[in-house]
């Protein structure tokens, strides 16, 4: 990756390794190999949304259930976008989204603040997708914020079908990346704090 605003990450435990590749300044790019069909659905819904050039490659005990791996590429994904947004300089630092599919509606606000924080308000109307274990979504997010330093709220204020819910949660996640990671012309080279830093 060529921008300066990216990162390359591999993390290895004894549960998963994992490599992930993000470009900020990317035109939605992806090449997604987790080992869960449905997940790779999502994250490229980030992406092309987002207009985020990633990879994700891993490998997990899948043997034993999804809930390692979900949540390490959340992980791992967090701190690639902690590593390319360096001092987070520039940035417009907030970013929303509202966006529906059919008859979901979901919610998506976030601070590049330095801090993680979490609020998820989504409640699915059956617990799997296909094969997928829904509520491990929720934990993608968790480990996402933890390590890229994010607030992050998300709601979903309707909403019948599970899939269309959580692809309105990661399409929205996604717009609203790509607002609050965008450079803002009239702030250039400022990080977007009264404290001078984030």
């Amino acid at each position: 990756m060529s921008s300066q605003r990216s990162a390359d990450i591999r993390r290895t435990t004894r549960e998963t390794d994992i490599r992930v590749e993000l470009n900020l300044d990317g035109s939605g790019r992806v090449r997604l190999a987790s080992g869960l069909p449905f997940l790779d659905h999502m994250l490229e819904q980030v992406a092309r949304h987002g207009l985020l050039d990633l990879t994700v490659e891993a490998v997990g005990d899948l043997h034993i259930d999804a809930h390692h791996t979900v949540e390490d590429i959340g992980i791992t994904v967090g701190q690639a976008l902690h590593k390319a947004l360096g001092e987070r300089a520039g940035i417009t630092r907030y970013g929303h989204a509202y966006v529906p599919l059919d008859e979901a509606l979901s919610r998506v606000v976030l601070d590049c603040s330095g801090r993680p924080g979490l609020t998820y308000l989504v409640t699915y109307p059956r617990g799997r997708v296909g094969d997928f274990d829904i509520d491990l979504l929720r934990e993608f997010f968790q480990g996402f914020v933890n390590h890229g330093l994010v607030t992050l709220h998300i709601d979903c204020l309707r909403g019948g079908n599970a899939h269309h819910i959580a692809e309105t949660v990661f399409k929205a996640f996604g717009r609203a990346l790509r607002m609050a990671l965008s450079i803002d012309p009239r702030a250039a080279g400022v990080v977007p704090s009264t404290k001078g830093s984030l």
